[in-house]
C-alpha cells in the first residue's frame, strides 16, 4: 500500500522478517511509504508497534493515530535521503542552546533557571564531554569548539530512524542538551519536556493560564513524549 486508504480492506497486519530488517504486511500485502518505499524497519520492536497501529484502525482510517507509522515513513522518505544535512541542522542547535540563555532578572526566574538547567549542562560535560556555558542574555556567545565537536559527532552518529526522533526531541525542546538528555535516558520525556518549558510556565504563573498556549503546548509534550518511545525502539 502506497498510500492512506480511506476505509480498512485488510483482516490482519503482521511482522514479517527479511534480509534488511522488519516489514509490516497487511494480509500479505507489503506496507509502503507515502513515498513508495519499503516500510522496512531495523527492529522487531518498531515493527511490532506499527503493526499494532495498524490493526488498531477500525472502518475509517484515521493517520492521527498512526505516529510510529508517521515516523517510520519520515525516516525513510525524508531524513535518510538527507542524513547528514538533518544531522547538521540538529548539531548547530549546540552553540545555541537553550540551556545556555538566562535571565537577567527577576532573582526568582534567574535563580529557578540554574536549579533546573545547571544540572542538565552538568551531565552533558560528564556524559557527552560537552561542557557547554550559560550566559546572560540573548545575544549569541560561541561555545568551546570541542564541545560542539564532540556534541555533532553523536548527532552524526545516529541512524536515519534515530535521528528521525532526535530531530523532534531537539527541535520541540529547542535544547540539543535536553534533546540527548531524554534519548539517553537522564530523566524521563515528561521531566524533560517540562525542563524545556520554564521559562512558558513561569510566564504562566505570573499572567495566567492561555487556554490556546496551554493547548498547543499540549499537543507538543505529546509529540516530544512519543519521539522518545520512538528512538527506545530504534
Amino acid at each position: 500500500m502506497s498510500e492512506w486508504a480511506l476505509k480498512r480492506f485488510w483482516k490482519e497486519a503482521e511482522v514479517e522478517e527479511t534480509d534488511t530488517g522488519f516489514a509490516i504486511a497487511l494480509d500479505g500485502r507489503a506496507v509502503k511509504t507515502p513515498a513508495k518505499a519499503g516500510l522496512v524497519v531495523p527492529t522487531r520492536a518498531m515493527a511490532q508497534a506499527i503493526a499494532a497501529e495498524w490493526d488498531a484502525q477500525t472502518d475509517q482510517i484515521d493517520p492521527r493515530l498512526m505516529p510510529f507509522t508517521r515516523s517510520a515513513n519520515a525516516a525513510i522518505d525524508k531524513v535518510r535521503l538527507q542524513q547528514a544535512e538533518v544531522a547538521r541542522m540538529l548539531a548547530d542547535y549546540g552553540d545555541a542552546d537553550l540551556l545556555c540563555y538566562r535571565a537577567e532578572d527577576p532573582q526568582e526566574l534567574v535563580a529557578r533557571q540554574a536549579a533546573i538547567w545547571d544540572p542538565a549542562l552538568d551531565w552533558a560535560a560528564e556524559a557527552l564531554g560537552a561542557r557547554l556555558y550559560p550566559r546572560v542574555g540573548i545575544i549569541h556567545a560561541a561555545q568551546d569548539t570541542g564541545a560542539l565537536t564532540n556534541l555533532s559527532d553523536r548527532v552524526h552518529a545516529q541512524t536515519p530512524f534515530q535521528l528521525a526522533a532526535f530531530h523532534d526531541l531537539v527541535t520541540l525542546s529547542g535544547s540539543l542538551v535536553l534533546g540527548f538528555a531524554a534519548a539517553y535516558g537522564w530523566r524521563d520525556a515528561e521531566e524533560v519536556w517540562r525542563m524545556s518549558r520554564l521559562d512558558e510556565l513561569w510566564q504562566q504563573e505570573q499572567w495566567g493560564r492561555d487556554d490556546e498556549a496551554v493547548a498547543a503546548a499540549n499537543i507538543k509534550r505529546a509529540a516530544f513524549v512519543h519521539a522518545k518511545s520512538f528512538y527506545d525502539i530504534c
